[in-house]
């Protein structure tokens, strides 16, 4: 039988208060009396296990063991559409992404578990520091964009879900290898009024007739299986350090949220299968050779396919200006910053009318006749 989620929450051996992971560590601590309580799944000897891949055809017929997946009560957040996971007895909570309320729906839903974890590196202080600079170097950002984070503004960290795949490739290729050669031709130009005959090199390509195979290991290709964030931030939240992943415990979800996916594995193995091919596109061409290539056909096999469900760090905070909602997103283990920024059209308004003055000023100095203006003494 599938596992029901339990409650992650930890009391204190010392006072009873509940614990909490500390980023950057590898234990959880009281936030009452301090006290620390290790996390065994973070001990090196234990990362390996967080490497097992599943297989990729049991995953999407629906056929892996049942200690791979578990029953978990969620619901999708009415207003961003984030699946917001329940524990224990709780049965209503805030989203962590747009802090609109949400109750759980009746049932269990049979979900993947994941397998393995990047544990938050970065603490709140330290996240918003790393976005307080970022914003910092914005353009025409508004004043109070900068006030809000400088007011301590409380950012949330969630797990986000992602895939991750792997796959052996070779793919079989016809196309063509372009080598240019130049040709000279003679042109006529204008040149101050006058006609003038010139000569010039005209690229050309001679095509040749190009077939082969190209092979590549791919090892975990990452696809984000979040609906709720922006799609172009969380792919650019990047780079992860994957070789950082630890087999999963609530353990690290202690004092953090955790969202369930969205993407299903599906669509996830799409997107990764897109990507593989991009690459190795690229690697036709580099085989083609030449200056130029074309890729007439191109036939790829995949084996040995497999993949694995992480759960990764990321500090989120969300902004109004002007009636809108921008989204900022914090790599919870490198610091990376991305972000929907708004526009100051103030500011933007004063440095456009502060270059027309220099520029009237330059043309003034140059020609005041320009403005119908007299030339000073000065400047005979």
């Amino acid at each position: 039988m599938s596992q029901v989620a339990e409650a992650h929450r930890y009391p204190c051996k010392q006072c009873g208060s509940d614990l909490a992971f500390a980023p950057g560590q590898t234990q959880l601590v009281c936030g009452h009396c301090g006290s620390v309580q290790e996390i065994e799944s973070a001990a090196p000897r234990s990362r390996a296990r967080a490497l097992v891949e599943h297989d990729l055809r049991g995953g999407l017929a629906d056929d892996l063991p049942d200690a791979a997946v578990e029953d978990v009560r969620s619901s999708s957040c009415p207003s961003c559409g984030a699946v917001v996971e329940f524990t224990g007895a709780t049965h209503a909570t805030l989203c962590p992404y747009c802090a609109t309320p949400v109750v759980v729906d009746t049932g269990n839903h049979r979900h993947i578990k994941p397998q393995a974890v990047i544990p938050f590196v970065l603490t709140q202080e330290q996240a918003r520091d790393e976005l307080t600079r970022w914003l910092g170097s914005l353009w025409f950002a508004p004043n109070s964009l900068l006030e809000y984070t400088r007011k301590g503004r409380t950012m949330a960290g969630i797990y986000t879900p992602f895939w991750t795949f792997d796959a052996v490739t070779s793919s079989r290729y016809t196309g063509q290898r372009g080598e240019h050669y130049y040709e000279t031709r003679t042109v006529t130009v204008n040149v101050n009024g006058r006609s003038e005959r010139r000569e010039e090199q005209v690229q050309k390509t001679r095509w040749y007739p190009a077939s082969g195979e190209v092979a590549r290991d791919f090892d975990d290709v990452l696809v984000m299986a979040s609906g709720s964030l922006p799609k172009r931030l969380g792919d650019e939240l990047t780079p992860w350090d994957l070789n950082a992943l630890v087999p999963y415990s609530p353990d690290f979800l202690s004092g953090f949220q955790a969202e369930g996916y969205t993407v299903i594995l599906a669509d996830g193995h799409a997107e990764a299968r897109e990507r593989m091919q991009r690459v190795i596109e690229q690697d036709v061409r580099r085989d083609i050779g030449g200056d130029a290539q074309q890729i007439s056909s191109l036939t790829t096999h995949h084996t040995d396919e497999t993949f694995k469900h992480v759960l990764l760090p990321i500090w989120t905070a969300a902004y109004k200006y002007s009636g809108r909602s921008y989204q900022f997103l914090v790599n919870g283990q490198t610091g990376e910053v991305q972000g929907e920024r708004p526009y100051s059209w103030w500011k933007i308004g004063f440095a456009i009318l502060g270059a027309a003055i220099i520029v009237a000023g330059a043309v003034y100095l140059n020609d005041p006749s320009v403005f119908g203006l007299p030339r000073p003494s000065w400047m005979n």
